[in-house]
């Protein structure tokens, strides 16, 4: 580095395993952050994606396997800021004929954003591994873009009339469900009964806990600065202890912490990082965005991350 300290142009959401490294109580080694503040995460993605705006950016993983797979130059460390459990996210209106999963096929579906939107991954991949639909037989309905400009979605995927809501069309009952949409209406309801149970069921028999989000860094910077990648994986690593030793001594905000919480009871650490204790999810991400077209062919999960990073646990 030259013996001296680079800043580093950084989109992160604040949280409470994540804190510590921005208001700077853990300090990277190698490099200081400059972190810029960026309410809506999702536009650091797109930014990120389309003019490569930071040096160091949170990024949702479907995102992040989309990019890589057009040449997007940055690569990920293993670091997962954002996990979710996704079987709320389809919600249905319930004056329609759909009242189990199943109900879906044959219909129209709508899907908040760009079909590659990791929330839209997983809740499919639900649907069709939980609860045996046929994705291939629903129209997916987008209300946006997708942030790779360059990705090309499967021919049952359609966006939205230019003048439509997706909100108001699943209100009417003109869209009998859809997925990652907020609707204020009696007659919209999650698909699934006790959705958070379901999703805590599924961890508890089969260590189901989606990954939502990772951290990209800029190749460029990664190949000017070799140490960075396990220093950024341990400054992560030290701010995540510092949240869970504040969740632990009963410092829980309702809000934001209660699934954190729930997931320490079944499983301890609720945000594990590095490769090998999330090889199954890792995995499976790949595996179902194959399988649902937003990859034409699959990574290794080595693959995805920064080589000096490939062995780091926390």
């Amino acid at each position: 580095m030259n013996g001296m300290t680079k800043r580093l142009k950084t989109a992160l959401v604040r949280r409470g395993h994540t804190a510590a490294l921005m208001d700077g109580t853990v300090k990277p080694r190698t490099f200081e952050f400059d972190f810029e503040d960026v309410p809506v995460i999702i536009k650091a993605f797109r930014r990120m994606v389309r003019e490569a705006a930071f040096d160091i950016s949170e990024m949702a993983m479907t995102t992040y396997l989309c990019a890589r797979a057009h040449g997007k130059r940055f690569t990920a460390i293993p670091v997962f800021p954002m996990r979710a459990f996704h079987h709320g996210a389809i919600v249905y209106n319930t004056r329609s004929a759909v009242q189990r999963p199943k109900d879906l096929e044959g219909k129209s579906v709508g899907v908040n954003r760009g079909y590659t939107v990791t929330t839209g991954l997983w809740a499919r991949a639900i649907l069709q591994h939980e609860y045996g639909v046929d994705l291939n037989t629903i129209t997916w309905v987008l209300s946006g873009d997708e942030h790779v400009t360059e990705y090309r979605p499967p021919p049952n995927v359609v966006p939205i009339g230019p003048d439509e809501s997706m909100e108001e069309m699943l209100k009417r009952g003109e869209m009998v469900a859809a997925i990652n949409v907020k609707v204020e209406s009696p007659d919209v309801k999650p698909l699934i009964p006790d959705a958070q149970e379901a999703g805590l069921a599924a961890l508890r028999q089969r260590g189901f806990y989606p990954i939502n989000h990772t951290v990209v860094v800029r190749d460029e910077v990664l190949a000017a600065n070799p140490d960075l990648g396990p220093d950024l994986f341990n400054a992560f690593a030290e701010a995540k202890r510092i949240g869970l030793a504040r969740l632990n001594a009963g410092a829980v905000d309702p809000s934001t912490d209660r699934d954190v919480v729930r997931v320490m009871e079944i499983i301890g650490d609720p945000l594990p990082y590095g490769i090998e204790s999330n090889r199954a999810m890792l995995e499976a991400i790949v595996r179902y965005s194959v399988e649902q077209g937003v990859l034409s062919r699959p990574f290794t999960v080595e693959e995805l991350f920064a080589p000096n990073t490939r062995t780091l646990t926390a």
